[in-house]
């Protein structure tokens, strides 16, 4: 799901003496109960989380301040490490709080509005798509899958053993590219392998961007970094054939890693979901 219109002016919020803008962190057709919500701690410095009627959905909100969480001053926040962590976790907690009930629609974080009324208007001119994107990621859940190669070949002939004339050490040097060229792509065959058996198992699947090594904390490089979006009822199935998978692929040096259930924020898109509803259609 893309961001929701966000308007930049701030008004004053009920509970706030200064300024404050409205943040929404999800959608849900089922509310959760107004004292689990209070009670759940959102952004640093503002209010207490609360529901939001919005037609027949709802949204789980909080009023930030808006000199806090103005264009500038946002963007410069979430430029620092901490900062974008801490923010990451507080809207996290914003989205599994309202999913505690049901199905929900996490939107992107620090989505924005004026006030109450910008986000009720907001999420109710494009109601008939969210409940169809509720309904579809009902009794599902997301799946992460990541699939990770061998490191760097130490090909027994190393470039500095045998003769030292110069045309063996660069055909040595050519043997060891070719060997480490020849394992990466026996590597990506196999994640690829993994990906497409995996598919048959879910509902639909994306692959992000491989993390690099200094993301991942891992020596060797990251060859899949797929989301499966499963229905929970299938869930041991899906559990079982990702173990399988680990097995037969760890006799070749490749590891496959299997966490979740997560909220389906990678299928969170409406426009993703009428894509897939028509592929599995046929149309």
């Amino acid at each position: 799901m893309s961001t929701l219109p966000a308007d930049r002016a701030s008004a004053t919020g009920p509970d706030l003496p200064h300024p404050t803008v409205t943040c929404a962190f999800a959608v849900t057709a089922t509310p959760p109960r107004n004292a689990a919500v209070s009670v759940t701690a959102g952004h640093d410095g503002g209010g207490p989380l609360r529901v939001l009627a919005a037609g027949p959905l709802y949204l789980v909100v909080q009023d930030v301040p808006a000199a806090a969480f103005g264009e500038e001053a946002l963007a410069e926040r979430l430029n620092r490490p901490d900062e974008l962590e801490r923010c990451a976790r507080a809207h996290h907690r914003g989205v599994e709080t309202a999913a505690s009930a049901g199905p929900v629609v996490p939107l992107p974080m620090a989505t924005l509005y004026l006030d109450d009324h910008n986000a009720v208007r907001a999420v109710t001119a494009r109601a008939a798509s969210l409940r169809t994107l509720l309904d579809r990621l009902r009794d599902r859940t997301e799946w992460a899958v990541k699939v990770h190669g061998p490191g760097t070949a130490h090909a027994s002939g190393a470039a500095g053993d045998g003769p030292a004339d110069g045309r063996s050490y660069l055909r040595r040097v050519s043997e060891r590219r070719r060997t480490e060229r020849e394992e990466r792509e026996r590597a990506l065959a196999r994640a690829h392998a993994v990906d497409r058996e995996l598919r048959r198992y879910a509902v639909a699947a994306t692959r992000h961007r491989p993390q690099s090594e200094q993301l991942t904390g891992r020596s060797v490089p990251q060859l899949l970094n797929a989301a499966y979006l499963v229905d929970d009822g299938r869930r041991a199935e899906f559990v079982r054939a990702v173990g399988e998978l680990a097995r037969d692929a760890h006799r070749s040096a490749v590891e496959v890693t299997l966490s979740g259930p997560w909220i389906p924020y990678s299928f969170a898109r409406a426009d993703e979901a009428e894509r897939d509803a028509h592929q599995e259609a046929g149309t």
